[in-house]
């Protein structure tokens, strides 16, 4: 008899399966699939009983892990995914990347620079938005645009930019990341380098765990400045005069 390797499954013919079948079985019941073969050609697979419940979150599952995280695919392919998932999504490079949900601390501290950015921009051209908030970024010499969704970003082009159904297609002037454990290497390194390269003018990188602020200001396709706010600091834009905020209260008291 055909030995069975409970770990990766197995591929049998439709005799083996006759004459072993209880041993199949218990195969399958290891969680593994048993492939059946009738002269050569793929004919069934036995694979193990799930629930109703059971069956969701496990497509779930492979939807958030495999189906999509990693995924290479074109900026067309991208956005028809994008359009059909109920999922938060972004594509850098070709790839797609999964958005988890933000904890709470995160959000305290959104919601905190909402308000100072919201306050500056009172009454001004230029427009503030919150995540989930796709932006359509085009760089410098490559063809396929990456999509991305800052945690903050104003908008100073709204006029001609905007889409019969609402979509945002211009290029912001300045946008904000909240730093997290799954996402500290794409938005210092990955993301920054698209906003560079897409003639964004500032970009702040929020690191709540080492409580502070690192101000990105772009020109020509490179980085022109740089400058680290730390606790006792008052941070300010290097493009907007009297934007900032203070360092110490914006990390006081998170929960």
């Amino acid at each position: 008899m055909k030995s069975i390797n409970y770990r990766e499954g197995v591929m049998i013919t439709a005799t083996e399966l006759k004459q072993n079948l209880g041993k199949y079985l218990d195969c399958v019941e290891q969680q593994n699939d048993v492939v059946i073969t009738k002269n050569g050609s793929k004919i069934a697979r036995l694979t193990p009983y799930v629930t109703d419940i059971e069956q969701y979150f496990t497509v779930r599952e492979k939807a958030l892990d495999y189906q999509y995280g990693g995924k290479k695919v074109s900026y067309e392919e991208f956005m028809e995914i994008a359009e059909k998932s109920t999922l938060r999504m972004e594509l850098i490079n070709g790839e797609i990347h999964l958005l988890s949900s933000p904890n709470i601390g995160h959000q305290e501290i959104l919601g905190r620079l909402h308000l100072i950015f919201n306050e500056y921009f009172k009454g001004k051209k230029c427009r503030v938005f919150l995540a989930p908030f796709d932006v359509h970024l085009k760089k410098k010499d490559i063809k396929v645009p990456d999509v991305m969704q800052p945690d903050i970003l104003v908008a100073c082009d709204l006029e001609n930019n905007v889409t019969e159904n609402g979509r945002y297609m211009g290029t912001p002037d300045l946008v904000v990341e909240i730093l997290s454990d799954s996402t500290r290497s794409k938005d210092m390194i990955d993301k920054l380098n698209t906003y560079m390269l897409s003639q964004v003018k500032e970009y702040w990188i929020i690191d709540p765990k080492q409580e502070s602020i690192m101000v990105y200001g772009f020109d020509n396709y490179d980085i022109d400045r740089v400058k680290a706010f730390e606790k006792g600091d008052i941070a300010r834009s290097l493009v907007f005069n009297g934007l900032s905020t203070d360092v110490m209260a914006l990390f006081n008291e998170l929960i």
